[in-house]
């Protein structure tokens, strides 16, 4: 029921229950609502429907986003007609629906200019519609498809392949709503400041599409902000050729980090490990997360490894060490004390590495001293 006064404003239903007391008098200011700002809280029975039928878990919008059933205009016919054309079937569909139901609010014509869009990296529908039950939410985020358009063209253009750049629209999908004109002003800082540091015009094209495939948020960067860390770092003493390789390493994260934050890092170093500025800086071209990470976490990182009993100079010798939490740290010691091996009397290099790497280390280190491998899904042998 519609209850409104002569006014246009609409009465909330706590207020007309006390409009019909005579007895209490309330301020008509105090319970008022405009019109324009009120929405009804009843969901749409046509949409629940709907969902239902396309095997969707209502409950489960209703948890995560509820909003979506109280519009007035759906398309989830639209919708799915459109992901059935890609080949989804329906158990791809209402997964699809259950964890991104904005979706069926979006114009089907968006949606479809958004699939032209996608289907320009990739290799057919197929691949299409994986990548959209994987990242539901950049496929149906469908703003700026323009400017999305003409981003894509610009990675391709660029030399960027389409797996990579399928890779971009799901995970880092803000670049391309960042205006083209910006992205490209990016990447010519990028390849000006390269070739400044004295890198070859032959390898600036190849240096630059891996850096962008490591850190494609490094667009999002300001020229400004590029040409400041740069300045500040030789400002400090660092040769051109060192700066470029901390770039590297860094994959561009470097940009990410203020002078002032990466000047405490530096004097914490310095301090820590005693050293000249000259030893500073190769230790920091060789660990360049000294220069990365506050001096807080440099420090806490640190203390873990002397409460294991590795010294001040076993860190200095492998700094690389620090580029781990020390979590990782003790859990690595462990599995090495179970070999025998005592890292505080040797060199910290068996530490190091992504777990992939220090897993196949480890095991081969098993395998030289002759330990049977432990397979914990095998079945077991066992005499009766």
């Amino acid at each position: 029921m519609s209850w409104r006064l002569l006014t246009g404003y609409q009465l909330c239903r706590l207020c007309l229950f006390r409009k019909l007391e005579p007895a209490l008098k309330i301020k008509p200011s105090a319970c008022i609502i405009y019109e324009t700002d009120s929405k009804s809280n009843k969901e749409n029975i046509r949409t629940v429907e709907k969902l239902r039928s396309c095997s969707v878990d209502v409950g489960k919008i209703r948890r995560l986003k509820g909003w979506v059933l109280l519009e007035d205009e759906t398309y989830i016919e639209e919708i799915t007609n459109i992901l059935k054309e890609l080949g989804a079937n329906k158990t791809v569909i209402a997964s699809i629906l259950e964890r991104c139901p904005e979706a069926i609010v979006c114009s089907p014509a968006a949606v479809n200019t958004k699939r032209k869009l996608w289907q320009m990296v990739c290799k057919n529908d197929k691949e299409l519609i994986q990548l959209i039950n994987q990242f539901p939410e950049p496929f149906f985020t469908v703003k700026d498809q323009e400017n999305q358009k003409l981003n894509v063209q610009f990675f391709q253009e660029l030399g960027l392949k389409n797996i990579v750049i399928s890779r971009f629209l799901t995970t880092a999908s803000s670049i391309f709503h960042n205006p083209v004109d910006n992205n490209k002003r990016m990447i010519g800082v990028l390849q000006k400041s390269y070739l400044n540091l004295g890198g070859s015009e032959a390898s600036a094209k190849a240096w630059l599409l891996k850096l962008l495939s490591q850190n494609p948020f490094i667009v999002l960067n300001s020229p400004t902000a590029v040409d400041e860390i740069l300045k500040f770092l030789q400002g400090q003493g660092f040769t051109n050729s060192e700066v470029l390789q901390l770039l590297s390493k860094l994959k561009g994260f470097l940009f990410q980090l203020q002078p002032g934050s990466i000047q405490n890092s530096i004097s914490f170093t310095k301090t820590t490990f005693e050293c000249t500025d000259c030893d500073l800086r190769q230790l920091i071209v060789k660990c360049p997360a000294l220069l990365y990470y506050p001096a807080p976490v440099l420090e806490d990182r640190i203390q873990a490894l002397l409460k294991e009993g590795i010294s001040i100079a076993q860190i200095r010798e492998s700094p690389m060490v620090l580029e781990l939490t020390p979590q990782v740290i003790q859990y690595r010691i462990r599995k090495l004390n179970s070999l025998g091996y005592r890292i505080k009397d040797g060199h910290l290099s068996s530490l190091h590495g992504t777990k992939k790497e220090f897993e196949n280390n480890f095991t081969k280190m098993q395998a030289k001293q002759g330990r049977p491998f432990f397979n914990p899904v095998a079945s077991l042998n066992v005499e009766e």
